[in-house]
């Protein structure tokens, strides 16, 4: 495999991180016309884009140091990328250039409130599942406070034993390594083989984040409570179970807490849960209570959704709070 890593002429700052994020990086192509098929769009918006790069340009956004562990290929969408993520606080120095694969391109279709297919352009493989675990920062994995890694680096080797390298350098179960299920249909042989490796995996995280049928992937429920338990029973520590517009389920062996979603007008809903998780990261490291942790999260992930981009629509501090705090004086009152 030939690759090359880029650097940019600036000093290296050292490697300990808040928010370290392994996984998916690409360009987003956005129609910007709604309720239309790609087959009669007519202009396009270029974003940054991939759930991972999503997620820590979302921690960045509420004060973070994030980086990114991830690939792009050596062609004009690479360099874009790059350039968003620094532009957008996410530290690129673990960003790997592959001189085979091109950078990923992603299309959606947006028939809101809740209608978004999406597209992904990654054959015959994308640079971010094709990094080797010996290119891997373990150091910088070990210390920084929270690791976020996602499903679909699990899809194919090398990635797969990447993943796995990953987790045993920071110790099992370390506090705040996080597991977003993230299950891409299009990525997998079967979800027989996806829910395998999940269940491996789990055995290396602390705290998992998911929808209710990424959680059917990974321990056959749909229902948020079952789905909770079942991921408890298998070692993490804490289980968030997003429910869409029936709001979100955090567990603990000790506590169990459900915020409701916002109502909110939905432009384009793909970011929400990125920025759902980024807001997730912030409060676990802010050791805030899990029902505020859960609550600026649902304010996060709605921001977001009501915006038409997802990397560049990440909420600031300021205006998560705006939404979060009433909507407690609300749901008090």
């Amino acid at each position: 495999m030939s690759s090359t890593t880029e650097r940019k002429s600036r000093p290296e700052p050292a490697t300990s991180f808040d928010v370290l994020v392994a996984g998916r990086c690409g360009v987003d192509l956005y129609p910007l016309q709604t309720g239309v098929g790609l087959e009669d769009v007519t202009s396009f918006g270029k974003f940054l884009g991939g759930s991972a790069a999503n997620v820590a340009v979302a921690a960045a956004r509420l004060g973070n140091r994030a980086a990114l562990i991830s690939g792009v290929g050596s062609d004009p969408f690479g360099t874009f990328v790059r350039n968003a993520l620094t532009e957008l606080g996410v530290d690129d120095r673990y960003v790997r250039t592959d001189d085979e694969c091109p950078t990923p391109v992603t299309f959606c279709e947006i028939f809101p409130p809740d209608r978004f297919p999406i597209y992904f352009y990654r054959q015959p493989s994308a640079p971010d599942l094709r990094i080797e675990a010996a290119e891997l920062d373990l150091d910088a994995i070990a210390a920084a406070r929270l690791y976020w890694s996602t499903v679909t680096g699990l899809c194919e080797e090398p990635s797969r034993a990447t993943h796995f390298a990953a987790w045993a350098a920071r110790g099992a179960r370390a506090a705040n390594t996080v597991l977003d299920l993230d299950y891409r249909p299009a990525f997998w042989d079967s979800a027989a083989e996806a829910g395998e490796l999940v269940r491996a995996a789990l055995q290396h995280v602390s705290v998992v984040v998911g929808n209710q049928e990424e959680c059917e992937i990974a321990v056959g429920e749909t229902n948020p409570d079952r789905a909770a338990d079942a991921l408890l029973d298998l070692g993490v520590e804490l289980a968030i179970v997003k429910q869409g517009p029936r709001g979100v389920l955090g567990r603990t062996r000790h506590e169990s807490v459900t915020v409701h979603a916002h109502d909110i007008e939905v432009v384009n809903g793909l970011g929400a849960g990125d920025g759902f998780g980024g807001s997730v990261c912030h409060g676990l490291l802010s050791d805030w209570p899990l029902e505020k942790t859960l609550r600026y999260a649902n304010a996060a992930g709605a921001i977001v959704a009501s915006r038409l981009e997802c990397s560049t629509a990440m909420p600031t501090a300021e205006e998560v709070a705006a939404l979060a705090d009433p909507f407690t004086e609300a749901a008090n009152a």
